[in-house]
């Protein structure tokens, strides 16, 4: 298990999935953790679910496609757990469709959200000497006819991570990313699709070499490795966390 004894870690996004798994194993390891979603229900849940990990839990709901409200959200969960050591930027808009309605919804949550997220965080990470973890998507690494909007905000985020590692270094922040494959978990949109579109989930099924579909977990680790010190020297790196679905 990871050590985060003392650090405070903030998760934009992080009531179900990935998002929920990442804070939960930061609980796990000793950190004071805040979240945030739009959705009053999971988010109390996921809040109840860190506190009974026997860690000061912090919960504030936040439509990260609004810009005040993003850069309120950072400010009241530093507030709350006394600084901001780690950030996880992991809310998607899943604006898939290139429609200016989709494009909307990515450009707005997926990005910018990490932006100001980043920006409004970025005081306290310096003087923790903190880390930043983006999460992307394999979609980031190759063209998508069925998900064109989805996949090039994701690639834009890939940039982002190397651009703000390099603007962030002499500041002591580090910042990497992960890219996750197609993950599966109870209410997710693979879970749905298995029924909904069988074609397409065995489809990708199929593509992986494992013959399953991820879990969140299993990013969520990889996620905590990036922020620990066991990761000291890495930042400007995205890792891809697919079970080989990309080969």
């Amino acid at each position: 298990m990871f050590d985060f004894q003392g650090k405070r870690v903030v998760v934009c996004g992080g009531s179900r999935g990935i998002g929920r798994s990442i804070a939960l194993g930061f609980a796990r390891g000793g950190a004071a953790v805040s979240i945030c979603a739009r959705s009053a229900g999971p988010l109390e849940a996921a809040r109840a679910e860190i506190e009974a990990l026997g860690v000061q839990a912090h919960a504030a709901p936040c439509d990260l496609g609004d810009g005040p409200a993003v850069k309120a959200y950072v400010a009241a969960a530093a507030e709350a757990l006394g600084g901001i050591d780690v950030l996880v930027n992991n809310a998607s808009g899943f604006g898939s469709q290139d429609t200016e309605e989709h494009w909307a919804l990515g450009l707005s949550v997926d990005v910018m959200a990490t932006v100001r997220a980043t920006h409004t965080a970025l005081p306290f990470l310096e003087k923790a000497g903190g880390s930043i973890i983006n999460v992307s998507s394999i979609s980031g690494y190759r063209p998508s006819v069925r998900t064109p909007a989805y996949a090039a905000v994701k690639a834009l985020l890939i940039n982002y991570t190397s651009s703000q590692a390099a603007m962030y270094a002499p500041k002591g922040i580090r910042v990497n990313a992960v890219a996750p494959g197609s993950i599966e978990f109870p209410g997710g949109s693979w879970e749905q699709r298995r029924s909904s579109d069988p074609k397409l989930y065995n489809s990708i099924l199929g593509s992986i070499p494992f013959g399953r579909l991820g879990t969140p977990e299993e990013v969520a680790n990889v996620a905590m490795f990036l922020a620990s010190p066991l990761a000291g020297w890495v930042t400007g790196q995205t890792v891809i966390v697919d079970g080989g679905q990309m080969l």
